[in-house]
């Protein structure tokens, strides 16, 4: 129905997110406090992973939802909010399917960068040669 609403929710959340820490992030540089600057960055670069992730997966999800004739161009867009019971139908199904899915993608995005730590240990250009 429109399970793809909860992934792009988050996918939107990790996004603004990702722009307001870029934005702090330049104005960390101006304050020659590269340490921070340069943990903003990763932080900045691992959450645009998982946007990416919930963006493209989203976008799937709504591809399939087109394909199936779920989503239509014209008000109310989703053919199960054309009634109130498969209104509550449909929420249902973001409550649980649309969650569980943004959630998975969430985990698996916390284990890649979890074993993208534990294998690659660069030290930021910067902070190199500070030493």
């Amino acid at each position: 129905m429109c399970c793809f609403v909860a992934p792009m929710a988050e996918a939107i959340v990790t996004t603004v997110t990702t722009i307001v820490l870029e934005q702090t992030d330049k104005s960390a540089k101006q304050g020659a406090d590269l340490q921070v600057a340069t943990k903003k960055q990763a932080i900045c670069k691992n959450l645009k992973v998982l946007s990416k992730m919930l963006w493209g997966g989203s976008v799937l999800l709504a591809f399939e939802h087109v394909w199936h004739g779920e989503l239509q161009a014209f008000y109310p867009f989703l053919t199960a909010a054309s009634s109130p019971e498969a209104m509550s139908q449909m929420w249902h199904e973001v409550a649980t399917v649309g969650t569980s899915m943004a959630g998975l993608v969430t985990v698996a995005w916390a284990a890649l960068m979890a074993v993208r730590s534990k294998f690659h240990k660069a030290v930021p250009a910067e902070v190199e040669a500070r030493k």
